[in-house]
Formats: structure tokens, C-alpha cells, sequence
């Protein structure tokens, strides 16, 4: 067996699991740079004779070899930038507080008719567990109401907890916010104002817990985090889509 085949279908079997949320609705950078890549790659392993022949054509000009380094240096620079966001991703995946002096914020998602979505749902099955489990800590849940949703993220989650059997009284509503940083901004205001304990502690996805803790860091917000359970075919997707997430902050703010 030709041994440039192995590397071939693992990149046809990464590109595919980047296809999976598309099954779904889920189109965004990260799956669209994912299959772009491994589709680029796995073409590359199939078709390596030719690969490796217009690479060496390409060489012998001057103007092939310029592109050819830039090519290969931001390949280098990404690979290596995509590693270390990564390692940061990881460490700051869970971080759960040291004590109940903190008062729990539940990031929004989507809401689909009335109903939590299933990332939304994971997100609030975390926040329940915790909430359960510490009866002293009080919750806001942060989300306002888009167009295309029923009601809004916050009293969709309410909700949700309420008829769990958290006591209403526990939770907080921040309906007003449209994004992270407003998820924050408002939900500091609300803890401010009720005398709720400062340190936070960020109820989200894994792979999105970096980036929130960067807003809250810009916003004087010491925060820890609890994760939800993200199912395995879509963190590759919403994992690379947070590469390039993480990039932007750092860069625009």
C-alpha cells in the first residue's frame, strides 16, 4: 500500500468530521476553514507526484520561490499560533471556583422556539448542577432576544432552571445583551446592584471559555469558569472558529 494514502484518508476523515455540523445548520469559519484545509491536504497527499513536481518547477523562479517561502511561513506561524491559543484554550477550560463567594453567569445561545438549543441546554445542565449543589449561590442568566427567537435567552434559561427546581429568587435576568462582552457588562451591573458576590463564575462551552475570561479580564471581572458538555463532532468546528475568535480580540478588541 502507496504510504502516502494513510495521511491522505485521515485528512478526508478530519474533513469529514468538520462536514458533520453541517448536518445540523452549522456553517461558520470554523468548519468552512476546516474542510478547506483538509480537503486542500487531502488532494495534496492523493495527487503528491504532481504536488511535489510543481513545487520543485515552481522553485527554480524567482518568483515562485518568494511565494513559496510566504506560503511556507504562514503555514509555520499558523501552525504554531493555532498550537499555543490551544494550549491557553485547554487551561482555561475548567477553573471552578474555590469557594461559594461567587455568583454564577450563564452565557446565552440560541433559542429555538420557546426552547433552549442543545448548547444552550448543556450550558444550563452545568449551571443546574452547580446551583444544586450550592444552595447559597445566585445565578444570572444573560441573553437578550433576537429576531428569529420566541423569547429571550435570559427568560428561556429562567425558566428552564426554575422548573428544575432552582428557586426562582436565585436567579437573575440580563436580557438586553446581544454579545459576550454585553453578556458581562450588563451581568456586572445587575451583581453590583443586587450585592451579589463579584468574583463570577462563567457558565459557557470549553472551548469559548478563553475568550470570555479575556472580555471579563478588559472588564475588571475576576472570573472562573464551569463548562458544558459539548458534543464531540462539534468541537473541532467551534474549536477552530475560536482560533480565529481569539486572534480578532487580541487584535481589535
Amino acid at each position: 500500500m502507496d504510504i502516502k494514502i494513510i495521511p491522505a484518508l485521515l485528512c478526508l476523515g478530519l474533513f469529514l468530521i468538520f462536514a458533520m455540523p453541517l448536518s445540523v445548520g452549522i456553517v461558520n469559519l470554523g468548519n468552512c476553514a476546516g474542510m478547506g484545509v483538509c480537503g486542500i491536504l487531502t488532494l495534496i497527499f492523493i495527487f503528491w507526484g504532481r504536488f511535489a513536481s510543481f513545487i520543485e518547477k515552481s522553485w527554480e523562479k524567482p518568483l515562485g520561490k518568494v511565494l513559496i517561502s510566504l506560503v511556507g511561513a504562514f503555514t509555520v506561524v499558523s501552525v504554531v499560533l493555532a498550537v499555543f491559543i490551544s494550549v491557553f484554550m485547554v487551561k482555561a477550560s475548567d477553573d471552578p471556583p474555590r469557594d461559594e463567594n461567587t455568583t454564577i453567569v450563564v452565557l446565552g445561545c440560541k433559542v429555538k422556539n420557546g426552547a433552549p438549543s442543545r448548547m444552550l441546554a448543556r450550558r444550563l445542565e452545568a449551571a443546574y448542577d452547580y446551583l444544586s449543589e450550592h444552595e447559597s449561590v445566585c445565578a444570572v442568566v444573560s441573553g437578550g432576544k433576537g429576531d428569529d427567537e420566541a423569547i429571550s435567552e435570559a427568560q428561556c434559561m429562567k425558566e428552564w432552571l426554575v422548573n428544575k427546581g432552582i428557586a426562582p429568587e436565585r436567579i437573575y435576568m440580563e436580557d438586553r445583551s446581544v454579545n459576550t462582552e454585553e453578556n458581562l457588562r450588563f451581568s456586572k451591573e445587575i451583581i453590583s446592584a443586587n450585592g451579589l458576590p463579584e468574583k463570577i463564575t462563567l457558565v459557557t462551552d470549553s472551548y469559548h471559555q478563553l475568550r470570555a475570561e479575556m472580555i471579563a479580564e478588559k472588564q475588571d471581572i475576576k472570573a472562573y469558569n464551569i463548562s458544558g458538555y459539548t458534543s464531540w463532532y462539534l468541537v473541532p468546528t467551534y474549536w477552530v472558529r475560536e482560533w480565529f475568535g481569539v486572534v480578532y480580540y487580541k487584535i481589535f478588541g
